[in-house]
């Protein structure tokens, strides 16, 4: 597996079972590759949970309004849709 991440990168050590290692190079895995995508993916999840927790007062608002009032677009002023 090639990637064309172009960022900068930095050597790190991990600690990962010998027996997995050995079953990845036997399937010719880039581990470097592979552990990139997978820390991303996880990066990912852990910043979208982290930024829901921070916004959810707003978006629990929002909801209400939109529960309550509807939304700007059932207007029919509005007439877009």
């Amino acid at each position: 597996m090639r990637t064309a991440n172009t960022a900068k990168k930095r050597s790190t050590n991990v600690y990962l079972s010998a027996e997995l290692i050995d079953r990845a190079k036997a399937l010719d895995l880039n581990l470097s590759a592979t552990l990139n995508s997978a820390l991303e993916k996880a990066v990912k999840e852990r910043q979208r949970e982290k930024w829901l927790a921070e916004n959810r007062a707003g978006l629990d608002a929002l909801n209400g309004f939109i529960a309550e009032k509807g939304l700007f677009t059932d207007d029919d002023n509005f007439r877009i849709l």
